[in-house]
């Protein structure tokens, strides 16, 4: 005789959720082990003391050139025949003499560009520009 009971027959359920955390938490364990198994090896060195350096300043050029494309040479307007007789003197003694553009925030590219066309039509090789970021 088979007798029924009143009560709804449960079926097992394996809950995956909480084995995903057991092996995230096995997994982060070995791998906190593992990086304390690491042996470093390490030297002494004996570093030298910080010193201070005093520096002579290059002798250079800068050349600004405004908004309305004017040079100037340390604060005072030159004009491009005065700027190249300027720079050929400094070359003859240096050949290698470096000079630096810098520009207005205003000023064109084409000025910038006719400058040191103009620069380098007086001879000097070493032209860079001297930018300066907004603060």
């Amino acid at each position: 005789m088979k007798i029924i009971s009143p009560l709804p027959k449960k079926h097992g359920r394996l809950e995956i959720i909480p084995l995903i955390d057991i092996m995230f938490f096995l997994l982060a364990s070995f791998m906190m082990v593992s990086l304390q198994m690491q042996h470093l090896l390490t030297l002494n060195a004996a570093l030298p003391t910080a010193t201070l350096v005093t520096t002579t300043k290059l002798d250079m050029t800068t050349v600004t050139v405004d908004r309305f494309g004017q040079v100037a040479i340390a604060g005072q307007q030159v004009a491009f025949p005065e700027l190249e007789r300027l720079l050929k003197t400094k070359l003859a003694g240096n050949a290698n003499y470096p000079v630096y553009i810098q520009g207005h925030c205003d000023t064109t590219h084409g000025a910038i560009i006719y400058v040191l066309d103009f620069i380098r039509r007086a001879g000097i090789h070493k032209v860079a520009l001297s930018v300066k970021t907004t603060s």
